[in-house]
């Protein structure tokens, strides 16, 4: 039996993440808490907007409302990578070679390892940034599209086109798709190779959690009341298929989705506060947490995967052990 080790703390989580096998928890105050023998905290921002770990999670690479962006350490400390004055930073991605990506207002800023930064304006607000999981590209997710940066060199950007509010972005592990989610109630994707479009629609709620499947065959989501799952192991992804739907509860809506790091399976956190786990290939459902005070906001697995770390709305966070 899964077995929760809670963690109840008072704010909003906006990301979890494991460094160096420690569940961390970054909540709106500024707050990022852990779980490293016992219950331990450092304020990294007077409010705080976005975090992300670094690709080889040694830290958490997170964005405020004081302008700062900042690097925190398994061990809490708490290193400025930039700072940007009157300004919020309303996201951030890890890049490769220990970039780091970050936005404010019409402008993505890449910071390389050396100190150098680039700024890439765009004409439009800036609502969130991925890098390519190869080479050092960063997509920007933008009103009507999202725009493809060498940030590297001096090369013109590609333009991604399709009409309305882009606010989510990632590529496919490969590196073959570009996926948004949409301020409507869809995502719309892009084979890169030829530019094909990809409209995935039928969501009765704006998608807001993502997260790909551990070879990247398939691509889970929140938005509905399951996790609706689409299908990418076709040269064309998941177009004229139907995605997988997992999980579902009639009356609840699913608000975050988290992929084992292993197998083909996801974590499904709903808006009552409920985690279940549930498998693509028969969709056997496992419960993990039962209804708690909010909606889950946040879910990491550790590297193992045998451990789900997660945050929610009202504070209520922990650790569920799969293997009990």
């Amino acid at each position: 039996m899964p077995t929760v080790a809670p963690l109840d703390l008072d704010g909003h989580a906006i990301a979890v993440a494991w460094l160096n096998d420690i569940p961390h928890f970054a909540l709106a105050d500024g707050v990022v808490h852990r779980l490293d023998h016992g219950h331990k905290w450092v304020e990294a921002h007077d409010g705080l907007l976005a975090a992300c770990p670094s690709l080889d999670a040694t830290s958490l690479i997170t964005g405020g409302e004081d302008g700062k962006v900042a690097a925190v350490g398994p061990g809490g400390e708490v290193k400025e990578i930039a700072r940007l004055e009157r300004k919020w930073i309303t996201s951030v991605a890890a890049g490769p070679q220990g970039a780091v990506g970050f936005a404010s207002g019409r402008v993505a800023y890449v910071r390389f390892a050396d100190g150098r930064q680039r700024e890439l304006e765009h004409p439009r607000s800036v609502e969130a940034l991925a890098f390519a999981p190869k080479g050092m590209r960063l997509a920007v997710a933008r009103y009507n599209g999202a725009t493809l940066h060498f940030p590297a060199t001096e090369g013109k950007p590609a333009e991604l086109e399709w009409a309305g509010a882009h606010t989510g972005i990632t590529f496919s592990p490969d590196g073959k798709f570009l996926v948004t989610t949409m301020q409507e109630n869809a995502l719309h994707g892009w084979k890169l190779a030829d530019g094909k479009h990809m409209r995935m629609a039928g969501y009765p709620a704006k998608v807001k959690s993502f997260s790909w499947s551990v070879k990247g065959r398939w691509l889970a989501t929140s938005g509905a009341p399951a996790a609706i799952v689409w299908p990418f192991q076709a040269k064309d992804g998941p177009m004229g298929k139907a995605p997988l739907e997992l999980g579902t509860r009639g009356d609840t809506m699913v608000t975050q989705v988290s992929c084992h790091p292993a197998e083909e399976i996801t974590a499904i956190g709903y808006a009552d506060g409920m985690i279940l786990v549930a498998r693509f290939a028969d969709q056997k459902e496992v419960l993990l947490r039962r209804p708690g005070k909010g909606a889950i906001t946040a879910m990491a697995w550790d590297e193992g995967g045998r451990r789900l770390a997660f945050g929610s709305e009202s504070g209520e966070s922990g650790v569920v052990d799969i293997a009990g």
